[in-house]
């Protein structure tokens, strides 16, 4: 994953949206959620608190963190061939 932004997002003067996070961190993986958290944490930086958008991101960015730290699920009582995957969270 690249950490370049979309000239678009990079752009001081565009506002960035709630859809605009969404649409970043949605389906971010395990492998890369810390490296969308920064990205978000980027777009974000220069909200002014009360912006929804700022709002959105920082949940968003707790959410990353914790898909990042715990890793992924795999395997069901159904694929018994599958074991899940270790945490990298020692506390977990």
């Amino acid at each position: 994953m690249s950490d370049a932004e979309s000239p678009i997002l990079a752009d001081s003067q565009h506002a960035v949206t709630v859809d605009e996070i969404r649409a970043l961190t949605g389906a971010a993986t395990p492998h890369f959620a810390l490296q969308v958290r920064e990205r978000v944490k980027r777009l974000i930086a220069d909200l002014p608190a009360d912006n929804a958008a700022r709002d959105f991101g920082e949940q968003e960015m707790d959410r990353l963190l914790d898909v990042g730290r715990r890793g992924e699920t795999r395997g069901t009582p159904n694929e018994p061939t599958l074991s899940p995957l270790a945490s990298v969270d020692p506390e977990a």
